[in-house]
């Protein structure tokens, strides 16, 4: 009889708990379900969309290079020529052409300025976009006004000449350096340490500069070699070597 009432007793409890979590879950259920329900009108589905929602749908187009669509100013004594892709400037120190890729077209306005434009939605019309205008620009300040790059000698015995020419360099070698001028640039030396490059070419006067500085780039730790002029070396602390006790 013991037997019979504590196995009675151990399925009442049984199902109390049973029935307790069966209740919990319902509870469980229905708060999901209504939180969902809730939910739903606040999300987007693309399968609720309509022809007209898709309508509304803001269309978003490329941007403009903030450089590529500032306007270009022309001297008074500068000439342009513009043919097709073609374009040719001359000035009182030069002239220079350039083609321009499909990418892009040059326009002139009625105020006698330039501005170039994207014929093509791409994304290699955005990339040439800024590089043309800038190239333009370069092209016209320099047959006008000119451009130059200074460099500086540092170092015992660093010293540069210019023979007819050429440019000759001595930076430590058995032997001095002689670099021919290109033509279309000047190159000026004062004080045998410190080299101008001038001429109406921006891009040749940076490959010319940049080809004297590689002879001996300046080091990190006394800062000897050839480096610009408004170039700052980041300088690095010696050997301490060890203290003595």
């Amino acid at each position: 009889m013991e037997a019979v009432a504590l196995l009675s007793s151990a399925v009442s409890v049984i199902g109390v708990r049973l029935g307790a979590g069966t209740t919990q879950f319902k509870k469980t259920f229905a708060t999901r379900n209504l939180r969902s329900n809730t939910e739903v009108p606040n999300r987007i589905r693309a399968s609720n969309l309509t022809i007209d929602h898709i309508s509304t749908l803001k269309k978003v187009g490329s941007k403009e290079s903030r450089i590529g669509k500032q306007p270009i100013a022309v001297p008074s004594n500068v000439s342009i020529t513009m043919e097709g892709q073609d374009f040719k400037v001359k000035g009182p120190l030069g002239e220079m052409s350039l083609t321009y890729p499909r990418e892009v077209k040059l326009e002139k306005e009625e105020s006698g300025s330039l501005r170039i434009r994207k014929a093509l939605e791409t994304r290699r019309a955005n990339q040439m976009h800024g590089l043309f205008r800038t190239l333009t620009d370069n092209m016209i300040v320099g047959v006008s006004k000119g451009f130059d790059k200074k460099l500086q000698l540092v170092g015992v015995g660093y010293r540069a000449i210019v023979e007819g020419k050429d440019v000759v360099l001595n930076l430590g070698f058995s032997h001095p350096i002689r670099m021919a001028i290109p033509d279309g640039l000047q190159v000026k030396v004062e004080d045998s340490t410190r080299i101008t490059v001038s001429g109406y070419d921006k891009s040749a006067i940076g490959q010319f500069a940049a080809s004297i500085r590689k002879w001996r780039p300046p080091e990190p730790y006394k800062g000897k070699g050839v480096k610009y002029a408004d170039e700052v070396i980041r300088r690095k602390e010696g050997k301490a070597g060890k203290k003595k006790k």
